[in-house]
């Protein structure tokens, strides 16, 4: 099989001769300690994996290509830096915030997901109904820019691949936190309920309209939906308001994209998301990632509840892996059960932190490779 193909057959419960081998992303302080601990290109660390352990993929013989249509605002606010101060840098990002960020990183780690960075945020652009219509030009599916020259020719190219090619947006909700921050929307959830109705109708449907060309063109693998929703135990708001306010738009776009032959829609929620697969099954939604184990996600017990309703990625605890030895060897017998099951792509449960040395992530990545069928 090719990559294309073990990625569909996995994740809608076919018979994949592998199962993809995912390990996980690190970040750039993660590289750092791997080249301290030994790794001479850490930017190169899936080859030298890949040496290691004495396997390789074959090299696609179609690869497909990036279809380059950004759902971002268009045009981006001007990023400057306010102020420097205490150590500390306060700018206005790129999405109109202002917002505060040590000055050991420069401002464009704010918005990026370089390394795992703590941010404080001051002010969002969208406080009241005249800030929302300010904002909404930059939002129109049809600005010089969205769709590159050569995007026709791009989607040919897509035509016979045999790599996995797909489209990320952001949900409503995370959307509407970047216009309105976590407090600010949940406030107009209680206080202005009609408010964020049209925000979230305004943003159902730009991402349609801007969705339907590459639909209409190009026979996706997958469509992410970015969605971080949830604390360590709870999600961030009701079921009920999840139901309201998101459901709609999650219900427009599985119709919109399904009825394209796209199969896969993956949910990406960091925290706890027991609360969120049933609205999201409900809504069509058929994978979610990254199930972090640290937030109590048991995808044991979710794949016992859900079934074959939901399929995963993730669900590798990285205090295991960064543990190494028998803790993560247990750590990987504890989700056998669902990587036999089917519908998992097994991968450490978010960025892999620098706490993960490079020998605990060989052994952990040897170990993965073995139960998802590569050695």
């Amino acid at each position: 099989m090719n990559e294309r193909e073990r990625f569909r057959e996995t994740l809608l419960f076919g018979k994949p001769d592998r199962i993809p081998f995912s390990p996980g992303g690190p970040r750039e302080s993660t590289r750092a300690a791997w080249k301290a601990q030994g790794l001479e290109t850490p930017e190169r660390y899936m080859e030298a994996l890949f040496d290691i352990l004495g396997f390789r993929p074959d090299p696609p013989k179609r690869p497909g290509t990036w279809l380059g249509v950004p759902f971002q605002m268009i045009p981006t606010f001007e990023e400057k830096v306010l102020e420097h101060r205490d150590g500390h840098y306060v700018v206005q990002d790129w999405m109109g915030a202002i917002t505060e960020i040590s000055d050991t990183y420069d401002y464009t780690y704010i918005r990026s997901a370089k390394d795992f960075v703590t941010r404080k945020w001051h002010k969002f652009p969208v406080e009241t109904r005249a800030d929302w219509e300010a904002m909404k030009p930059r939002f129109d599916p049809h600005s010089p820019g969205r769709f590159p020259a050569d995007f026709e020719a791009r989607c040919e190219r897509n035509r016979g691949r045999d790599t996995v090619v797909g489209i990320h947006f952001n949900g409503p909700f995370w959307q509407m936190r970047e216009w309105c921050g976590f407090e600010g929307l949940c406030l107009k959830m209680i206080e202005e309920a009609d408010f964020v109705a049209e925000m979230a109708e305004f943003w159902t449907k730009f991402v349609s309209a801007t969705m339907k060309p590459i639909l209409d063109r190009v026979q996706l693998d997958y469509v992410g939906v970015s969605e971080d929703m949830a604390y360590k135990e709870h999600s961030m708001i009701s079921p009920r308001m999840a139901r309201r306010f998101l459901q709609p738009a999650y219900e427009r776009w599985v119709a919109e994209i399904r009825a394209s032959g796209c199969e896969i829609i993956d949910m990406d929620s960091d925290g706890h998301i027991g609360e969120l697969i049933p609205i999201w099954i409900e809504s069509g939604i058929n994978v979610c990632d990254p199930i972090e184990v640290a937030a109590g996600n048991d995808i044991v017990a979710f794949r016992r509840e859900f079934g074959r309703k939901m399929a995963y990625k993730g669900g590798v605890d990285k205090r295991a892996i960064a543990k190494g030895g028998h803790v993560i060897e247990a750590e990987l017998e504890r989700i056998r059960p669902v990587v036999a099951h089917g519908g998992f792509i097994p991968s450490c449960d978010h960025g892999v932190p620098p706490d993960i040395s490079w020998p605990n992530f060989i052994h952990y990545s040897r170990l993965l490779a073995r139960i998802t069928g590569w050695l």
